[in-house]
């Protein structure tokens, strides 16, 4: 059995665990040869070069859709999953002002939903198996996305989605965007580990500003303090913002 087969058998028995997965790697265990179209191993030539600079690079990626969408420029958007309408139409705004690149986002309720809707092209990283919809109000973004852009998991078939997965599935947001935007953010939020990942990985990170006197924004604010970078007019064309 070859290496990317083994990878992929192991995905499939420890339902896509990191570390499950690594354990079993080192200890060479023995498993069932699986066979699987729909999968890129980190042993393929058109894995993404993005990924293989994180610290815990993905063993086996489960697709359905487009992979071109892989090779073309890429910024993340990333945000609140209960966002308020100043961040919803913000995130609107900077979509259809970059359709000519491909969004990246986590296919969550509220600011990811909304990046992905608007967008033509776009990519959706899972926290859950690639044929489980979660959220199941996002059931028309995972049909959009099968047809006309990218879905990609770590974790095969119906894995449940638990709720360690989400933060961790957040470093591949970080490793395929360009630039990481922070559309509405608090402090304790699973946004604050894409953002922490996109820094290690020396990516920009530009952060929606918000009024002094919305409490909603005071970690966007707060970020904007400690260096990140200001989501700027110009990016929005605000004037249109009412």
């Amino acid at each position: 059995m070859g290496n990317r087969e083994k990878l992929i058998g192991l995905a499939y028995k420890y339902q896509g665990k990191y570390f499950r997965i690594l354990k079993a790697i080192k200890n060479n265990e023995e498993i069932d040869e699986i066979n699987d179209d729909n999968c890129l191993t980190i042993f393929d030539d058109d894995y993404p070069l993005e990924l293989r600079q994180l610290r815990y690079p993905p063993f086996v990626l489960f697709y359905k859709g487009n992979l071109d969408l892989l090779k073309k420029e890429k910024i993340g958007i990333v945000g609140s999953r209960i966002p308020c309408e100043y961040s919803l139409k913000a995130t609107e705004l900077l979509v259809k002002n970059n359709m000519d690149k491909i969004i990246v986002s986590g296919l969550a309720k509220g600011i990811d939903g909304k990046a992905h809707d608007v967008s033509d092209y776009s990519i959706g990283i899972l926290g859950c198996g690639i044929n489980y919809v979660y959220p199941l109000e996002n059931l028309k973004l995972f049909e959009k996305l099968q047809t006309q852009g990218l879905i990609l998991s770590e974790y095969p078939d119906n894995t449940k989605p638990l709720s360690y997965h989400f933060p961790f599935r957040n470093r591949i947001i970080a490793a395929l965007s360009n630039v990481v935007y922070v559309m509405q953010s608090s402090e304790r939020s699973g946004t604050v580990t894409t953002i922490n990942e996109a820094l290690e990985l020396q990516k920009e990170v530009k952060v929606l500003p918000f009024s002094i006197f919305d409490e909603q924004g005071v970690y966007n604010n707060k970020l904007i303090n400690d260096g990140a970078l200001i989501l700027e007019a110009n990016e929005l064309k605000i004037d249109n913002l009412k």
